[in-house]
């Protein structure tokens, strides 16, 4: 059995298995990170760890993408692996799918110099890669759907709720205080 009737087989057999129990389509996510030298961070995802930095030009010691960056990454690469299932879902050959991503950043709204501009992205731009053989109507189906159902595209196009709490841990006076905001 192929690589390509694998994943046809696994998403075949998932897409069924949801449909009878939609209680088991919800998954959790969730990722652990923590500041550590400059501005250095540590992730953790599942059993994967990731250094995550800023460039030296912006005072990090460059040992990472930075989160931004990353943002960049998840959308490029969620895109080719949505590209990917549906395409042999769907009975369509890929050559290949890559994503070139682009983005303007203005660090006037990140450095609150101006608060009129926005701290992330002011855009993105990009352009999906598709090499195959299959007919237009085919790879123009395939990009409706895979642009309907990319999560990361989709995470960013519409507003998702964040709801961050804060833990403050304080030494006064010898004692350690810990205080929920």
């Amino acid at each position: 059995m192929s690589n390509t009737d694998n994943l046809k087989e696994t998403i075949g057999s998932l897409q069924k298995e949801l449909a009878e129990n939609p209680d088991r389509a919800i998954l959790s996510y969730s990722s652990l990170s923590k500041l550590k030298e400059g501005l250095q961070s540590k992730a953790t995802l599942r059993n994967h760890k990731l250094t995550i930095d800023e460039p030296t030009s912006f005072g990090g010691k460059d040992e990472g993408p930075s989160p931004v960056e990353l943002i960049l990454a998840a959308l490029g690469s969620c895109q080719e692996i949505t590209y990917k299932a549906f395409a042999t879902a769907l009975g369509i050959k890929l050559k290949s799918v890559s994503v070139k991503l682009e983005a303007k950043l203005d660090l006037k709204g990140f450095l609150a110099i101006d608060d009129k501009t926005r701290p992330g992205f002011q855009n993105i731009e990009g352009i999906v890669k598709i090499d195959s053989d299959a007919p237009k109507d085919q790879l123009d189906k395939l990009i409706d759907v895979v642009n309907a159902h990319c999560p990361v595209l989709d995470i960013l196009q519409n507003k998702v709720p964040v709801k961050l709490s804060q833990t403050i841990v304080t030494d006064i006076d010898n004692k350690l205080v810990t205080k929920v905001a």
